[in-house]
């Protein structure tokens, strides 16, 4: 007899999933009487928070989502914060967990791990949450749930199976064969009009964001046939190449930009939410435009977010950047791309004045990280060196840099997420940025790592407390009351759960230490005094 919880898995493995996220409990285990058939990688996460931040790392190496097995209840309250990351980032990420059995949901009787309704808990960080009640269900429940994935905007995905559903029998069930669905492609009118427009301006710009990852070929062709400026958002850094001559970097919130889009005649933003942490991270209000602005995302309602498009494009990026690209060589479009690339260089070249002063402390730590790898990973927490690093790193290709300073912006991820990203990609460099602050909300994970044989290297920027904040509250007149006045020995702590550790006082010595540390199967910590 096959199970559902057995069903299930293969129903996963059928789609490709080869990786899982998560810690057994007595309500899953039919999801791992499943999962010792499968052909998949299991990692035991130390908390599930972890659990999803990991998956979460997995998914922006990969562009597959990450998946979690999850116990009812406050596995599911554990897990929410990660879930919340992701969904604010748009990454793929299915949660799958228990729920009481069927006899006992909702009636409040004290039942092991019950919620009054997992489902309310998970709607405002998930796509969708569904109960499934039957087995005959599931294979349909999951198909809808990778059609998110391939051809949506991805987001979380929570399925719940009460305990006793988990294990019924599956025969005569169709499983079906796994759909993938194909990602929406642009209107041709819209396409027309938009290549009118970009044909006939004279200072044109362009935005990338997160959604133009798997974009990245059409995205350096279309900017190159403009000879447009173009901007990257932090999700977005590597689509342009580091280095390339158009490539504004991530200064989109200094003056330099503001100034110049300003007088942008045509502004194309192409898959990205146009908000405050990439556009307005200092909060000094919305940019002047004064051109016309064509955005294209994924999702219809986005292009009347933040900034209304005079011109909204429901697309994938990919495919509506290479129809531009088409429609505008077809009149001829192939400007030169020395002005732009004039535009591009000033405007890195000011912003990079600007932020100077605040943004030297990290550069070269930053640039010791370069100069030890050619195409690193890099994970970061909520960290000042990463703060810099939004603006001032340069990605050498797509999916190489990302941090949880965006968006929902939690603390705590840097160090399962590099874990998920060093499993997604096991012979690339994975560095992970944290502080002393953020590291403290996840340093349990080590044991994971250790335990998974995975060799990431971590710069723990200690700073004695949370920095960041302090200065605010100091330049506020607050005390700076909470902000840690006590660090623990991370060096010794880190040994304790297995991993190398030490001590670096110069860029030169931490490039050293990385390169050592690439050949581990063990975390490396590597403490800065911040």
């Amino acid at each position: 007899m096959t199970t559902c919880g057995e069903m299930l898995m293969e129903i996963l493995e059928s789609y490709g999933v080869d990786t899982v996220f998560g810690i057994p409990g007595v309500h899953t285990l039919e999801l791992y009487r499943g999962l010792q058939r499968a052909d998949m990688r299991h990692v035991t996460p130390r908390h599930e928070q972890g659990a999803g931040f990991m998956a979460d790392g997995y998914a922006r190496v990969t562009g597959k989502p990450g998946v979690c097995l999850i116990i009812t209840g406050p596995g599911m309250t554990n897990i929410t914060t990660a879930m919340g990351q992701a969904y604010g980032d748009s990454i793929p990420m299915l949660v799958i967990s228990s729920t009481n059995a069927i006899g006992e949901a909702g009636l409040q009787e004290g039942h092991l791990h019950e919620l009054r309704n997992q489902r309310d808990l998970v709607a405002g960080v998930s796509a969708f949450s569904q109960t499934v009640l039957r087995p005959a269900d599931l294979p349909g429940v999951l198909a809808r749930a990778f059609a998110v994935f391939n051809g949506a905007r991805p987001r979380p995905v929570h399925i719940e199976i009460p305990i006793d559903v988990f294990a019924l029998p599956t025969e005569g069930i169709n499983r079906g064969v796994p759909v993938y669905a194909s990602r929406p492609g642009p209107s041709p009118s819209a396409i027309n009009e938009a290549a009118d427009w970009l044909a006939g301006a004279k200072r044109p710009l362009i935005f990338l964001g997160g959604g133009t990852v798997d974009g990245a070929p059409e995205a350096q062709a279309l900017a190159e046939r403009l000879g447009a400026p173009t901007a990257l958002t932090i999700n977005a850094k590597g689509v342009l190449p580091s280095g390339h001559a158009l490539s504004c970097g991530s200064y989109i919130p200094y003056a330099p930009m503001r100034d110049y889009l300003a007088k942008a005649d045509v502004i194309l933003a192409v898959g990205t939410e146009m908000g405050e942490t990439d556009y307005d991270v200092y909060r000094k209000g919305a940019f002047t435009l004064s051109g016309k602005l064509i955005r294209i995302d994924i999702e219809p309602d986005q292009t009347a977010r933040n900034y209304r498009a005079d011109l909204a494009i429901t697309s994938d990026a990919g495919l509506a950047m290479a129809a531009l690209d088409s429609a505008l060589a077809e009149r001829g479009v192939q400007n030169d791309m020395d002005v732009g690339a004039k535009i591009a260089e000033a405007i890195r070249t000011q912003s990079e004045a600007e932020v100077g002063e605040w943004t030297s402390v990290h550069k070269p730590w930053l640039d010791a990280i370069s100069a030890a790898f050619e195409y690193p990973i890099i994970v970061g927490d909520s960290t000042q060196p990463v703060y810099s690093g939004n603006h001032i790193y340069e990605a050498p290709k797509p999916r190489s840099y990302f941090n949880s300073a965006t968006g929902y912006g939690t603390l705590g991820y840097g160090l399962p997420a590099a874990i998920g990203a060093k499993v997604a990609a096991p012979d690339r460099p994975v560095v992970c940025i944290s502080g002393d602050g953020g590291i403290l909300f996840t340093i349990g994970e080590l044991a994971s790592a250790v335990e998974g044989k995975v060799g990431i290297a971590i710069l723990l920027w200690n700073n004695q407390g949370y920095k960041t904040i302090s200065d605010y509250m100091i330049a506020d007149q607050i005390a700076p009351i909470g902000c840690l006045e006590y660090t623990p020995d991370f060096l010794t702590i880190a040994r304790g759960f297995g991993c190398e550790a030490e001590k670096v006082d110069s860029p030169a010595a931490l490039t050293d230490a990385l390169k050592a540390a690439h050949g581990r199967d063990i975390p490396t910590l590597i403490e800065v005094q911040g």
